[in-house]
């Protein structure tokens, strides 16, 4: 029995770390990730993007930034433009690489394609908040 639960647990992890191995893999082919640091002193000059959905985005976002949900991504990436670089930022991982997945496979430059290390947790500029 005890054997069964360790296996069990073994074969779990050796998913998850698939999962999340995968998830790399996708965001390393697909966009450059970037500390905020970086993305402050030009935050005017590029595009801002949060997937995070509405009520979130509405409660407490980067100043600036614009909000095409992840649920809506796939029917609105269009809005945003191929000529000027592109920070994405939300709440993990899963929506920000298959947010830059979707950039990347619709032919924007990887080089444009940017995701914010730590989102909105780490993110120490202007935010706008609605209480």
């Amino acid at each position: 029995m005890l054997n069964t639960i360790i296996i069990t647990i073994g074969v779990i992890l050796l998913i998850y770390a698939l999962y999340e191995f995968i998830l790399y893999m996708m965001r390393r082919q697909s966009a450059n990730t970037v500390e905020a640091y970086e993305l402050m002193p030009i935050i005017r000059k590029v595009q801002v993007i949060d997937v995070r959905e509405e009520p979130e985005f509405r409660a407490k976002h980067i100043l600036g930034a614009r909000n095409i949900p992840y649920s809506q991504f796939g029917q609105r990436f269009q809005e945003i433009r191929r000529d000027k670089p592109v920070y994405l930022y939300g709440d993990g991982n899963y929506t920000l690489s298959r947010a830059a997945h979707v950039l990347k496979k619709n032919h924007y430059n990887k080089e444009n394609i940017n995701i914010l290390k730590g989102g909105m947790e780490e993110w120490p500029g202007k935010v706008k908040t609605q209480l």
